[in-house]
This record gives structure tokens, C-alpha cells and sequence, in this order.
């Protein structure tokens, strides 16, 4: 399972937000390719870049991300306010390896399974959980479908993966939901990429023997709580 760095942008700055709230910035950083040179100056493998902006409905930031997936020198996934298919369709043809979509995807599951079939292993739907429900629009609403239901809808959908971030211990620095993960890991018919609560190399083992592709680690990495490059495989649980 490998270890991926989140590179969140909000007012075009690289931020890291506590529970996905507007004003919670633990982190400001204000140039996002830097950050993103950052971790590849570290060893990372894979980028996660998140479009706060677009997901709020503020201008995006996909120029920018579309620079660093084509200067970066490794595989870059994007996400955040990407509700059509010409953008998806730009940001392929631009090199960006997935496309990770979210609010749009759980509401409407057959333009999913077009963007599935049209792109087969590069859409990642974004199935984020906040109290046991879907939380969609920023994290803002519950989606009016429930996890299994959402689960048997994309069984048979070429997806190249499924990101579940755990809002209940996002951005919080005490820990995976141990239970909530396997649970989820469990029964999500596509691999799954785990976010939100990732504090210690233990976390990420948990979620690498549950059978996590990949884990997307933001404001720990960013604050020194873990240091993936110092494993003895880095980046690597």
C-alpha cells in the first residue's frame, strides 16, 4: 500500500483544513507546486491534489494542477469540484492519471458509469462518510443514497478505485477509525483508497492488511507527526 500526500488548495494556497470547514487552516502554504515538489524532493510516488476552490464553487485551480501533473515526473490523481465530462476528458488528455469525483458521481450514478466506461481505471469515485452516511457538497449534506446502496450501484463499473475519507477523524491527529475502515474495506466492491485520521506508520499497516490500495495523509505529514521517508520502505506500509 503506498502512502500519498494530499495537496489541498483553497484561495489558491495549499491548505490543510480540520474536518473540511471553511477558516479551520492548520496549514497555509502559498505555492502549490512547490509543496508538490516538496514531497517528491521526499520520495513520494503518487500526488493527490485537491481542488478546495472548485468543490466551493470559487474559481479553480485546474490550470495549476494540470502544470504539476505534467512536470512532476510522477502519477497524479485530481479532485474537487469536477462535474462534467469535458473537464474530465481535459484533465486525461493533460497526463493526469485518475480523475477522482465525488457530489455529482453519488447523485447521479449513470454519468458515473458513463465516465467509468469512456475513462475504465482513471475515475476514482470519492465516497466520503461523515456518521455512517455519504457526505457530499464539501462535506456539507448527506447524500440521499446510502454506502451499500452507492456499493451495489458501482459493483460492475470499471472504476480505477473508490477514496473513502472518514470526516469523523479528518484533519483531527488522533487516529484512524479502526472498525469504520476495515468495515468499509470490507464490503467496497472496488479498491479503496483511505483518508482521514492517518497519525502513525501503525495506521497505516491497519489499513495496508485490511487491504487499502493507497492512503492519502495530509496534515500529519504536513506537521511532522509521521515521516513515510524515514521508513525502512519509504513510502510503503
Amino acid at each position: 500500500m503506498r502512502i500519498i500526500p494530499a495537496v489541498d488548495v483553497l484561495d489558491h494556497q495549499v491548505v490543510q483544513l480540520v474536518g473540511g470547514k471553511p477558516g479551520s487552516q492548520q496549514i497555509v502554504m502559498p505555492d502549490p507546486m512547490k509543496v508538490a515538489q516538496m514531497w517528491l524532493d521526499k520520495g513520494a510516488t503518487y500526488l493527490h491534489l485537491v481542488d478546495l476552490d472548485g468543490a466551493f464553487g470559487k474559481e479553480n485551480n485546474l490550470k495549476v494542477f494540470k502544470h504539476i501533473a505534467k512536470e512532476c515526473g510522477v502519477p497524479v490523481e485530481i479532485g474537487g469540484g469536477i462535474r462534467d465530462m469535458d473537464t474530465i476528458d481535459d484533465l486525461i488528455s493533460a497526463g493526469v492519471d485518475r480523475v477522482v469525483v465525488g457530489t455529482k458521481a453519488v447523485k447521479e450514478p449513470e454519468w458515473l458509469e458513463e465516465a467509468a466506461e469512456r475513462h475504465p481505471g482513471h475515475i476514482v469515485l470519492s465516497m466520503d462518510t461523515k456518521c455512517g452516511a455519504i457526505a457530499i457538497k464539501g462535506w456539507q449534506e448527506a447524500a440521499p443514497i446510502t454506502v451499500q446502496e452507492m456499493f451495489d450501484r458501482i459493483r460492475d463499473m470499471p472504476l480505477a478505485a473508490v477514496l473513502n475519507t472518514n470526516v469523523d477523524v479528518e484533519g483531527q491527529r488522533k487516529g484512524i477509525d479502526r472498525n469504520q475502515a476495515e468495515d468499509f474495506i470490507s464490503r467496497c466492491p472496488a479498491k479503496v483508497i483511505a483518508s482521514g485520521g492517518v497519525t502513525s506508520r501503525e495506521d497505516a499497516r491497519i489499513l495496508s492488511e485490511a487491504g487499502a490500495e493507497g492512503a492519502v495523509v495530509g496534515l500529519a505529514m504536513y506537521t511532522g507527526v509521521i515521516s513515510p521517508w524515514e521508513w525502512d520502505t519509504p513510502w510503503l506500509a
